[in-house]
């Protein structure tokens, strides 16, 4: 097995209400799971390729929850990516050199018998954890916006998190709110559904967490 590492920022959209039922264990807000993730790299490599300063995103689609699987899938690599740094994204983010179950890509990528053709294009990466704002935009496939979720009474912004010390994503991700339209293969149309900002650190056999 090949050994990477990354480590980074993410921001996705899916269409579940805000906090998403699968955080808990239970099943998606409408029965089904859509949903978008733009992934920065800040840090990271397979084998010998270093993936530093490299942004990915991902588009994902199932009729049902995930564990049914039936789902499909497409990864966008940045353009400015060598194709052996595109070649090393797309093996992670399938779950290739990756020890069973370990990491949620592992679990996307096992539940998509449909992985439609990579992408190169160039992608609009900004993401602020603190402040729960981001914006994904990939030409002629996708465009998501995030911003905090709203008090319904007085507009004020409301901050929730959610801390998952054994994830296998993530340990703690800012809740937001965030819509997405995707006019690519994979087309979604999300507004005002569950927006989720988080640090991540990855490797092949899962997360990788410091000992206290």
């Amino acid at each position: 097995m090949i050994s990477w590492e990354i480590e980074g920022e993410e921001f996705g959209n899916c269409n579940c209400d805000y906090g998403c039922p699968c955080q808990f264990n239970a099943l998606p807000t409408h029965g089904s799971c859509e949903a978008v993730v733009g992934i920065k790299i800040n840090k990271g490599h397979f084998g010998d390729i270093s993936l530093d300063g490299i942004n990915a995103a991902m588009i994902v689609w199932w009729p049902g929850p995930v564990h049914e699987g039936n789902g499909k899938m497409q990864v966008v690599v940045d353009e400015g990516a060598s194709d052996a740094q595109r070649d090393a994204i797309v093996k992670i983010i399938h779950g290739e050199e990756t020890v069973e179950m370990s990491t949620v890509w592992f679990v996307y990528s096992a539940m998509c018998p449909t992985k439609l053709p990579t992408l190169s294009k160039p992608i609009t990466l900004e993401i602020d954890i603190e402040e729960r704002i981001g914006k994904i935009i990939v030409p002629d496939v996708f465009e998501t916006t995030g911003e905090p979720i709203r008090n319904p009474i007085t507009g004020e912004t409301h901050r929730a998190r959610i801390d998952l010390p054994d994830g296998f994503e993530y340990d703690i991700a800012e809740m937001g709110s965030a819509s997405t339209e995707a006019i690519g293969d994979i087309k979604l149309s999300l507004k005002d559904s569950y927006g989720q900002f988080n640090k991540y650190h990855l490797s092949n056999s899962g997360p990788v967490r410091n000992a206290a």
